[in-house]
């Protein structure tokens, strides 16, 4: 046997060998699909790609083969991430809206592959996971312009699902009409109550009479079904393309900066990683003088970092409040723990919802 005939037979060995390997890498990549369905958590992780290929590369002996096995390690990461779009197919993610709404926006942004199912409201959205209809739900928790989205945070803290991650979406608002209308012959807009507010200073230039709709997308499907150029919507471009509308004035939000923050319910609390850096939870505090400041005391002396904390009543007694928190710092470490066992001594109904490593543009 030649030299050549030696190469030849070794690369069949290889070859061989790799192909078993290859096997238990996509085998592996189906588990990881199949929790990343479960825990509501995106394909795309560009950390994650960046640690594979950086920790691999060093195993490599030879600088000259390092550039073509880093092109080897991305193609393999391409391939496992086909073969997870393609088993997260029929992911189904609940959304309040019908399609063209925000949040379908954002839902098709974080989940591309999965089927999104519209729902009349947040609730009905969240129940539709609570029950096992869909897997995950994309609902609004926060607008940089308008605030709060109370009844999402009352979700939060009376229902049963949990955070798998937050992501932050720049939201434009534009004026939908009929063709034909005009800026002047629109006597009325209509949209939710959110992109009106973020959209006020336009509104009240006008001199528009404004009425609510569930969102921003019913309100677009309402101007085109009435055929009528005295009324308008205010919502997506995407809205305007769904339902047949033009855009008479885009970018009418008063904030240059105007986003919303979107959470990703599921049934399923993430596993703890050590790359956990934020974090939700949900308390109340006992009704003892000075309960909320030693909770908040506790949070800053276990090393986290107080990002958000807003109330909320409880409904069940007149003047009690519930707290929703968000924190940095990785709630799962031992000085989480710590934290927790403290808070338990000041707080009732303490609820972690969710720890995800960062927040996410999309």
């Amino acid at each position: 046997m030649n030299d050549l005939e030696k190469a030849r037979k070794q690369i069949n060995d290889v070859d061989k060998k790799m192909a078993e390997l290859f096997e238990e890498r996509m085998d592996a990549a189906a588990v990881v699909a199949a929790y990343k369905k479960e825990n509501g958590l995106k394909i795309d992780d560009f950390a994650r790609e960046e640690q594979i290929i950086k920790a691999n590369t060093l195993l490599i002996k030879n600088e000259e083969y390092k550039p073509y096995y880093v092109n080897f390690l991305k193609e393999n990461i391409e391939l496992s991430k086909a073969l997870q779009h393609k088993l997260l197919d029929g992911m189904r993610v609940a959304f309040s809206g019908v399609e063209g709404a925000f949040a379908n926006i954002v839902a098709k942004r974080i989940f591309p592959d999965a089927k999104c199912i519209p729902h009349t409201d947040f609730e009905t959205a969240y129940k539709a996971v609570e029950d096992g209809k869909c897997d995950v739900a994309v609902l609004p928790v926060e607008n940089s312009f308008n605030g709060d989205v109370g009844k999402v945070l009352d979700l939060t803290f009376f229902g049963s699902l949990y955070i798998s991650g937050i992501y932050e979406a720049e939201i434009v608002q534009n004026l939908l009409a009929n063709k034909g209308a005009t800026l002047e012959s629109i006597k009325q807009v209509i949209s939710h109550p959110q992109a009106i507010g973020q959209s006020f200073s336009f509104i009240q230039k006008h001199k528009y009479e404004t009425v609510d709709a569930v969102n921003t997308a019913v309100a677009a499907k309402q101007v085109s079904q009435s055929g009528r150029t005295d009324i308008a919507a205010i919502g997506s471009e995407e809205a305007a393309e769904q339902f047949g509308l033009v855009n008479l004035a885009p970018h009418i939000n008063e904030s240059g900066l105007n986003t919303t923050r979107f959470a990703v319910f599921t049934r399923a609390q993430k596993t703890a990683a050590v790359t956990d850096r934020r974090f939700v939870m949900l308390f109340t505090v006992k009704n003892v003088a000075g309960s909320l400041g030693q909770a908040i005391s506790v949070i800053g002396n276990h090393g986290f970092n107080l990002l958000a904390i807003k109330s909320r009543p409880t409904k069940d007694l007149i003047w009690d409040y519930y707290f929703y928190v968000e924190g940095e710092g990785n709630i799962n470490a031992p000085q989480g723990e710590g934290m927790i066992n403290e808070l338990k001594k000041c707080c009732d109904n303490l609820k972690i919802v969710g720890s995800f490593e960062k927040e996410v543009r999309v």
